[in-house]
């Protein structure tokens, strides 16, 4: 009868794209590998924390532990880009790590544990264009955890900020800017009609006269 639980420290597809190992020599050297490819870290995850959590699954009693951490790095900023190596001193350290780690929150993120051929220098760097992974050059979407947009997508955006700045670096020199509509304003302006004061009249001038009080001239009193 088939078994319809997959186990969960069997080695997944992953391998590396420059190794020229064959896959049945790939399935010999993973079988007794003691290092593990960690993916999707969030490239604040530090290596204290890595070893925290990675100590978990050591047995320093039976002389095993975490031999080192290697952290992967951008290849041009020397920052953590998202990806690291872990090195312990048994193959079954390694796989109870893929057994109760790999698939787990580290971050808010939910890291993958893989085991690997073994580390080589240079392997610690991002292999994509721009320094970091293959994966963050194309990516579309917004992750904080990993830098913000893709870096494709953020060469995008600097470029169009270039372009702004350069249309308008006219207006910060002080130049005038074409504002436009005071012309038009001025020929199709409504004129204002004037304002037209109502002159007095002969009725005015005897309702005056009949409302102001006389004077008598001789004691000039009214």
């Amino acid at each position: 009868m088939a078994s319809v639980i997959v186990p969960l420290d069997q080695p997944s597809n992953y391998k590396d794209s420059q190794s020229r190992v064959d896959r049945q020599r790939q399935h010999d050297l993973l079988s007794k590998s003691t290092t593990l490819y960690i993916g999707n870290l969030s490239f604040y995850t530090t290596e204290e924390q890595i070893h925290d959590i990675f100590s978990k699954c050591a047995n320093p009693e039976d002389g095993g532990g975490v031999k080192r951490i290697i952290m992967g790095l951008d290849r041009h900023t020397r920052t953590p880009c998202g990806f690291c190596f872990v090195e312990f001193y048994t193959h079954a350290e390694a796989l109870a790590s893929m057994r109760y780690i790999s698939g787990t929150k580290l971050d808010e993120r939910i890291i993958r544990c893989d085991l690997d051929l073994g580390y080589r220098e240079g392997r610690q760097f991002g292999r994509g264009k721009s320094g970091g992974q293959v994966r963050d050059e194309h990516r579309q979407d917004y992750d904080p955890g990993r830098g913000g947009w893709g870096a494709q997508a953020q060469k995008v955006e600097i470029e169009r900020r270039r372009q702004f700045e350069e249309r308008y670096a006219d207006v910060e020199q002080g130049a005038p800017v074409a504002v436009g509509g005071e012309e038009w304003m001025q020929i199709h302006a409504v004129p204002s009609k004037p304002i037209l004061k109502r002159t007095r009249s002969p009725e005015d001038e005897d309702e005056s006269s009949r409302q102001r009080p006389r004077i008598d001239e001789e004691t000039g009193r009214m």
